[in-house]
C-alpha cells in the first residue's frame, strides 16, 4: 500500500490508505460479488464492451438491483479518470470489484452493488508475447464446479488461489484446474488453449471455466484468419498429446506453454495467432 496511490469507491476517488471495507461487508464473508481485471493501454480500455457485457451479465445471474446510474459509460469514465489520477494510462491493470453491502447470510440490507477500482502500472513486455514458454502442471487438490455461476469471475476465489500458492511453491508458472469429471476448466488466472493438426481447441463453458474476454474474442477472430477452432471437452490424454498449449487472459494475451510434466510443446501456431490477432 502506497500513500500516493488512488482508489475509486462508489464513484468517489480516495487515497488508498483511507478506503475501507466493513466487517460485514457480504463479500468480506461469503464472497458475495464479482470482479472484472481489465486493460488499459494509451488511455484506452481494451475489449470495454465485452468487459461491461460480462460485467451486466454477472450482475443479472447474482440479482444485484442495478441502479439507473450505473451504466457502462459510467464505469468506463470512473476507469479513465482513475487511471489519469495514478498516471497510469499508458499501460495499466485495472481491478473492477462489484460487492453486495451488508448483512447476513440470507438477509442482505439491500442489493445495490458497491464497487471499488483499482489500478496497477504494467511493464510494456506484457504487449508482447513470452519469449520463454511456461511450465505448468495439474493442481489436483480442488475440482472446479460446474453450475450457472463457474463461468462468473466470483469474489469466491478459494481454490484458484490455493493452486496460484501451490504454483508458486513448486516453482511452476501456472496451473491447470480440473472439473470433477477430471477435464479441464481452466487455469489460476487464464483459459486453456490446446492446437491438435491444426485445430484449436478449448473447453466449453459447460466444463467449469471462466467466460474470459481473451476467449471469447479468439473464438470469434480465429475462423477470420482461417484458423479452425472449436469448444470441446479436454482431458488430461488430450493436453498430453497436443502439439501446441497456450493460455490467455485479458492481461497477457497470450502466454505460450513450454513443459507440462514431461510433455514438451512448440509454438508455431500459437505465435501466429499471437502476431495477426494479440500482438501485432
Amino acid at each position: 500500500m502506497s500513500a500516493n496511490v488512488y482508489v475509486n469507491q462508489n464513484g468517489k476517488v480516495i487515497n488508498e490508505i483511507n478506503a475501507v471495507v466493513s466487517i460485514n461487508n457480504r463479500s468480506f464473508r461469503y464472497g458475495d460479488g464479482c470482479f472484472e481485471t481489465m486493460k488499459v493501454s494509451k488511455g484506452k480500455l481494451l475489449f470495454a464492451d465485452y468487459h461491461f457485457e460480462r460485467l451486466f451479465n454477472s450482475l443479472e445471474l447474482l440479482q444485484f438491483t442495478v441502479p439507473s446510474f450505473l451504466t457502462p459509460e459510467y464505469l468506463l469514465a470512473n476507469i479513465l479518470n482513475l487511471t489519469q489520477k495514478n498516471h497510469h494510462e499508458k499501460l495499466a491493470r485495472i481491478r473492477l470489484t462489484i460487492y453486495r453491502g451488508e448483512g447476513g447470510l440470507y438477509d442482505p440490507q439491500n442489493l445495490v452493488p458497491n464497487f471499488t477500482i483499482q489500478t496497477w502500472e504494467l511493464n510494456p513486455t506484457n504487449n508482447l508475447l513470452n519469449e520463454n514458454g511456461l511450465v505448468i502442471d495439474i493442481f489436483e487438490k480442488s475440482r472446479k464446479i460446474c453450475d450457472n455461476y463457474s463461468a462468473i469471475k466470483s469474489n469466491n476465489y478459494l481454490g484458484y488461489a490455493m493452486a496460484a500458492l501451490w504454483t508458486k511453491e513448486q516453482h511452476l508458472n501456472d496451473a491447470i484446474l480440473l472439473n470433477p469429471y477430471n477435464r479441464v476448466a481452466d487455469a489460476t488466472i487464464a483459459n486453456v488453449f490446446i492446437i491438435k493438426d491444426g485445430i484449436v481447441k478449448t473447453p466449453g463453458l459447460s466444463e467449469g471455466g471462466i467466460n474470459g474476454i481473451m476467449r471469447r474474442y479468439l473464438l470469434n477472430q480465429l475462423p477470420e484468419i482461417a484458423v479452425p477452432v472449436e469448444e470441446s471437452m479436454l482431458t488430461m490424454d488430450d493436453l498430453l498429446e497436443a502439439d501446441e498449449l497456450f493460455l490467455t487472459n485479458s492481461i497477457y494475451g497470450i502466454r505460450w506453454v513450454k513443459q507440462l510434466r514431461d510433455k514438451m510443446y512448440g509454438n508455431s501456431i500459437t505465435a501466429l495467432i499471437s502476431k495477426k490477432l494479440v500482438h501485432p
